[in-house]
């Protein structure tokens, strides 16, 4: 599941990126960066990354909401968030809209997907960054060269290989289908939520806490 949160997370990525010209729908240190930038040299990408930042803060609050209204069925009920935002995506692009709104919605979508994994209120597995993966990636090697655990690492890679190959994905649609592309995302996700209903809820006594899987 984490594994295709993240592919889901490096594909939409990959399609704001190429839509943007440089900006994500996911990765928001970048953005923060851009935003920085754009403060200072008056770039008028700095003023679109901000408005991606808010856009994915709304959708982490309001999945956040939703998921503590599903309580054990947070997983699902996020998910079931994500796909509606990612078809309305989807739809739009078949509209004629493009550009910054669009780019918007994908933002609140991947904001949102945060909340489907958490452990004690706080985000316990990353998927739509992967910096605090690979450092914890780097970690278990080191542990596993020096007497530890010798498979730790592989979750680890496993969730940067899921991002990296959506990323690559999204980059051979976009050319074909632009952000109409968004239907595939949609249909992935899709049997994400199916996948989370064959899981079932959460323990009794586990909704209480919070589980998330972005960040960066």
């Amino acid at each position: 599941m984490a594994m295709g949160l993240a592919a889901l997370a490096g594909f939409v990525d990959a399609l704001g990126f190429l839509k943007l010209n440089g900006l994500f729908v996911s990765f928001m240190s970048g953005n923060s960066t851009r935003a920085a930038v754009g403060a200072v040299t008056g770039a008028p990408l700095g003023f679109l990354a901000a408005a991606l930042i808010a856009a994915f803060l709304v959708g982490v609050v309001a999945g956040a909401v939703l998921g503590q209204m599903a309580d054990r069925w947070r997983k699902q009920a996020v998910l079931a968030f994500v796909i509606v935002l990612l078809l309305i995506g989807a739809v739009s692009s078949m509209m004629g809209v493009e550009g910054v709104p669009l780019t918007l919605v994908m933002a609140g979508a991947m904001g949102a997907a945060n909340n489907v994994f958490q452990r004690d209120g706080e985000v316990s597995i990353g998927v739509t960054y992967m910096t605090g993966t690979l450092v914890k990636l780097g970690q278990k090697l080191a542990s596993a060269l020096t007497g530890g655990a010798p498979f730790a690492w592989i979750p680890y890679l496993m969730l940067w290989i899921g991002l990296v190959a959506g990323g690559i994905a999204g980059a051979m649609v976009f050319p074909l289908f632009g952000l109409r592309a968004l239907w595939l995302a949609a249909g992935f996700a899709s049997c994400l939520f199916a996948g989370a209903l064959a899981i079932g809820p959460l323990p009794v006594g586990a909704s209480a806490k919070v589980i998330s899987p972005t960040s960066g």
